[in-house]
């Protein structure tokens, strides 16, 4: 009986353990369930950047050149899994953190300029790749870096809502199609397996939102679609690698597939950031949010009429002092809203096309004002150009009763300044409608390339480099996929075409006198380059030709100029004449129609 009661006894306890044990796991597993795919996905997050942040102190231990550069790749892989998510919730760090390797300065205003030494991944990069390592610096911007990271992910907390989720998807596609496959942040390595790891960061953060799919194969669709661009650019070539395809049927495929999500989720964005929410091609008229770039709002229902009025005001000679000028006596139409001139009487810079002048983030070839508005008060301004003023404008204006009554109709207050600035600007935003024979071909809607052209386009995202400066899908220096920074550039460009000697223009500098900022001038678009002859800022080269030598010698540098703060590479390019050819036909292929 004793042992019959200590068995049954024994059972029991067993019997309630196991219960206590299921009963446990279950709201072990039921907890796991509660967290939040964002939170989730925080782990993941967290263990690639610590993970980044370890090899990058592995680095400051080492001591061989092999070292250095085994722990500096597998540092930029960690970093390259979680970069989708990092770009968007931290902006600023992230260009701080993979920031080109060149002098930072920041110019608010004529009493706060900052000028800093750069640090982060690419300025590592170039270091532990040099022939000569310079240890001691390189341990210095290791360590800056490292503990910069270490900074950000101490304070680590994530909150996206499903918008921002579709937000960082749609621009890493950006970001990998328009920057990374040409190399703009691997200066060294061009690595397109970089761009497959930044693939997986972006399937790490869809992953843990698998739950939320209503359509399984909505899910399935992406992700194979995502896995296959993988092996692609795993088993690429950098140099021979067909960026004209990847963009065509697999970038403009996943943002077709990300607006299936979109529907599939049933999400609402509350407002638009430079791309538009529902756009699934990055090179057409509907990709961009215009208000983005603009600082008053830029679409209502009355847009069209007030493009119309600026356009009559554009091209209105009484609006100069003299009533001999107007705008389009430099921006002609014909020749792409330049004027075919070196430079323009009693100007100083040759004067640069319109078209898609909307976005940018600064204007005027030294990058002095931040808005379309902000220039034409400076074009009224200027002595040499319509040597007026605004209150002047307004006058002349209301002198025109049909001015007067087109004003009242599409303003509220009728004739003041800001209309009429508003005006200009809003006809000045209209040009450029992204229907050249390039951006109807990668949109499917022709197939009239040549071979030499595409070429020419690969070439140009990735040998050659131009892409590097001239960022698609507008081809100018504002960068993707953020699109709030308009970049300057210190390329050398000579006074003339017998003497290796530097313009005398010295550009930004004149803005506020920062002297490391000497001869530093806005990167232009090279959309409808063949209209816009000739070119440079002091209009020093009359064909593309002598313009692709000048880049693939070198620049300045390449003209035995010595300039301390250069940007652009100074070591040749190395293309033939033959894929210089190539370049120049896909560069024409950017003309509107």
């Amino acid at each position: 009986m004793i042992v019959y009661f200590y068995k049954n006894i024994k059972t029991h306890q067993l019997l309630v353990c196991l219960f206590l044990m299921v009963l446990c796991g279950c709201k072990k597993d039921k907890a796991t369930t509660n967290i939040s795919p964002i939170k989730q996905y925080q782990s993941t997050y967290l263990k690639h950047l610590n993970a980044s942040i370890n090899y990058l102190d592995t680095i400051v231990s080492s001591t061989s050149r092999t070292k250095f550069q085994e722990n500096y790749v597998k540092a930029r892989q960690h970093f390259k899994h979680i970069e989708a998510v990092f770009a968007f919730v931290d902006k600023e760090n992230y260009k701080t953190i993979n920031a080109p390797n060149i002098l930072k300065i920041e110019e608010e205003d004529a009493t706060d300029i900052k000028i800093n030494n750069p640090f982060g991944f690419q300025v590592i990069e170039e270091a532990v790749y040099e022939d000569t390592i310079d240890t001691v610096q390189l341990k210095k911007i290791v360590l800056k870096t490292k503990n910069r990271l270490q900074l950000i992910a101490e304070n680590t907390n994530l909150r996206l809502k499903d918008y921002h989720v579709l937000w960082v998807i749609r621009d890493q596609i950006a970001r990998i199609a328009l920057t990374s496959i040409s190399g703009f942040d691997s200066p060294v390595l061009q690595s397109l397996k970089e761009s497959s790891l930044a693939y997986q960061g972006v399937l790490d953060v869809l992953e843990v939102f698998e739950g939320k799919f209503k359509s399984k194969t909505v899910y399935q669709n992406f992700k194979s679609e995502i896995e296959a661009s993988q092996n692609l650019l795993n088993s690429s070539d950098f140099e021979t690698f067909d960026r004209y395809s990847f963009i065509k049927n697999h970038a403009h495929k996943q943002l077709e597939l990300l607006q299936a999500i979109k529907k599939d989720w049933s999400v609402d964005f509350p407002l638009e950031l430079a791309f538009n929410n529902d756009m699934t091609s990055l090179f057409s008229n509907t990709t961009f949010n215009l208000d983005f770039f603009a600082d008053l709002p830029h679409a209502d229902t009355l847009q069209l009429q007030k493009q119309q009025l600026g356009k009559v005001l554009f091209n209105d000679t009484r609006l100069s002092k003299d009533n001999s000028m107007s705008c389009a006596s430099c921006h002609h139409k014909n020749k792409a809203f330049t004027d075919g001139l070196k430079v323009f009487p009693n100007q100083k810079r040759n004067s640069p096309t319109l078209l898609y002048a909307a976005y940018q983030q600064s204007f005027f070839y030294d990058g002095r004002t931040g808005n379309l508005e902000g220039q034409i008060v400076d074009v009224v301004n200027n002595k040499a150009e319509f040597h007026s003023d605004l209150d002047n404008l307004t006058k002349v204006i209301k002198t025109d009763s049909t001015y007067v009554n087109t004003f009242n109709t599409l303003f509220r207050d009728g004739v003041n300044q800001q209309n009429i600035r508003n005006s200009i600007a809003a006809y000045v935003r209209s040009l450029g409608d992204f229907n050249s024979k390039f951006d109807l071909n990668i949109n499917g809607k022709e197939n009239t390339l040549t071979t030499q052209e595409i070429n020419g386009f690969n070439l140009f995202m990735g040998k050659a480099k131009c892409a590097t400066c001239h960022f698609p899908p507008v081809f100018n220096g504002t960068v993707p996929p953020i699109f709030t920074e308009t970049e300057l550039e210190l390329l050398g460009v000579p006074k003339d075409t017998i003497n290796n000697v530097i313009d005398t223009d010295l550009g930004r500098y004149n803005v506020f006198n920062t002297p490391q900022r000497q001869h530093f001038f806005k990167t232009p678009t090279i959309r409808n380059i063949s209209k816009t002859a000739p070119y440079m800022h002091n209009g020093v080269y009359t064909t593309l030709e002598q313009v692709m030598t000048f880049y693939n010698n070198g620049g300045g540098a390449g003209l035995k100029m010595d300039l301390e703060y250069q940007t652009l590479p100074s070591d040749s390019l190395q293309l033939s004449n033959r894929e210089i050819k190539a370049v120049i036909s896909f560069m024409k292929t950017l003309d509107d129609r």
